[in-house]
């Protein structure tokens, strides 16, 4: 046997080894403060305080597997090709038990490690059962908006249309649950500055509560394929004080007294 065998067995272990404490490193002992938000800001909303950690660590696992896959690709092409340089033709290899468990183990764990903490997450930002300050409903219709706020009244209600985009006021730094349906098909509500999306469904009600943390006008749209003019369906997310989010509410009381 040649004596770069047990050398590559060793190598393999290691890797089995060190993979998922790479996995487990990336998912829970790095601050994400630390590191770059990787395309989303930091402190807009409660969701990307929740959320940009997952963030970060399914970049870093996705890197750190990717390194991997890279060293065990390239590693047996130079290292039989100089084999062949010397006219040595590389052992053939039906099989090999211990590796092909390590290659099933180690993605099963990744994947469990990942959805473990996306489980943690996503039941943070659909909590259904912590107070809240204020309550919007959100429904989708082809092919705009419709936001209501039952503080202001049944009818306070402001619906917008592909040509006339509606306005989400929002209260800085005080939380709300979202109310989200649909009237026709499914939609996707999403505020990427937000790192935010969850689906309108007709029949079906979805739940969605987080605060507002900085001020500013942020895009909205729908990101799920809802028909013809679907790139139409935008809204504007505007993020005020709560004196002015309170005037706002006033306003719509005038407005339908």
């Amino acid at each position: 046997m040649s004596s770069h065998a047990p050398r590559a067995g060793r190598l393999v272990r290691a890797a089995a080894l060190v993979a998922p404490a790479l996995v487990l490193l990336s998912g829970c002992s790095l601050k994400s403060e630390d590191i770059s938000g990787m395309g989303f800001p930091k402190g807009v909303s409660s969701v990307n305080d929740i959320s940009i950690s997952l963030w970060q660590g399914a970049w870093i696992t996705a890197a750190v597997v990717g390194v991997f896959t890279f060293i065990l690709i390239m590693w047996p092409v130079f290292f039989h090709r100089a084999k062949a340089g010397k006219g040595e033709f590389p052992k053939q290899t039906q099989y090999n038990v211990p590796v092909e468990i390590l290659y099933t183990v180690i993605p099963l764990a990744i994947v469990a490690i990942m959805f473990y903490f996306t489980v943690v997450k996503e039941n943070k930002i659909i909590d259904k059962t912590s107070p809240v300050q204020h309550e919007i409903t959100v429904e989708g219709i082809q092919w705009s908006w419709q936001f209501g706020y039952p503080e202001a009244g049944s009818k306070a209600v402001v619906t917008g249309t592909p040509a006339n985009p509606p306005t989400l006021y929002l209260p800085r730094g005080e939380s709300v649950r979202f109310t989200l349906t649909s009237n026709d098909v499914v939609h996707g509500f999403w505020i990427p500055a937000f790192m935010i999306q969850i689906q309108n469904l007709p029949g079906d009600v979805n739940h969605l509560q987080f605060t507002a943390n900085k001020l500013g006008e942020f895009p909205g749209r729908c990101n799920i394929l809802c028909g013809r003019n679907h790139s139409q369906m935008i809204f504007k997310v505007k993020v005020v004080t709560p004196e002015k989010y309170q005037q706002y509410l006033d306003s719509l009381k005038a407005s339908i007294a």
